[in-house]
């Protein structure tokens, strides 16, 4: 049975891989009788995985980390420094690209930051954007004006704002949308060519409010962290 870790900005998500399927789990069930090997990606910080390494050793399992390389499979990164993309962006990656190997993708994957990659069937990452994620861009503007202000009820819409927290918020969505459409217009290729994928804290909110076919993946990173795996032994 495989571990598989995702230590984001915030929070741990933790999946077992049995038998080609992968299942999510709250870290307290870890079945550590029943674990052969843990793989790890990590964005966010070491104290988020200090319990589980502790456990780990306790089982004498070694953690294996993910890591970005030139090329994996098929697939082809597209930034010269490879090192310099983030594990986490890599996985979805990797995940899009076998999980949807006909098509060429959009990835969308927003929590803290939100994360933009696009990628052609062949597997070729063409790259992508990091963007504030929809609180981080809220506090932000919150943070550097005077006379803008928002609410924690208004909800995030595509309309034009008539009250100031509508207009912050729904500019928010808004300007992420915008990045997800100008991801889909860097492919040469119709839409019905095209797989957009959401994925993170706030990838079912915005596949919501993306008004053509797509798909929201709430595991991903894991899933791409096991074809990882499959591929680096």
């Amino acid at each position: 049975m495989r571990l598989l870790i995702d230590v984001g900005n915030t929070a741990v998500k933790v999946g077992i891989q049995q038998q080609g399927k992968i299942t999510r789990i709250d870290e307290v069930d870890i079945p550590w009788q029943h674990i052969e090997e843990i793989v790890v990606a990590q964005v966010g910080s070491s104290n988020l995985l200090r319990a589980i390494e502790l456990k780990a050793q306790q089982h004498g399992i070694e953690l294996r980390h993910a890591c970005v390389s030139p090329e994996l499979g098929a697939i082809k990164c597209a930034y010269k420094q490879y090192q310099n993309l983030g594990i986490d962006r890599w996985l979805t990656v990797i995940a899009a690209h076998y999980l949807y190997d006909s098509k060429d993708c959009v990835i969308i994957d927003s929590g803290t930051a939100t994360k933009v990659d696009v990628v052609t069937r062949a597997g070729g990452h063409l790259g992508g954007w990091i963007l504030p994620g929809l609180d981080m861009m809220i506090a932000s503007l919150l943070a550097n004006t005077e006379k803008v202000f928002s609410d924690d009820v208004s909800a995030f819409e595509q309309s034009l704002g008539l009250n100031t927290p509508n207009a912050v918020k729904n500019g928010a969505l808004v300007a992420t949308l915008g990045a997800v459409y100008s991801g889909i217009a860097r492919l040469p290729c119709d839409f019905s060519q095209v797989q957009v994928i959401f994925a993170g804290g706030y990838g079912e909110l915005l596949q919501q409010h993306f008004d053509k076919p797509s798909v929201f993946v709430d595991d991903l990173v894991l899933r791409g962290l096991n074809y990882w795996s499959d591929f680096v032994r």
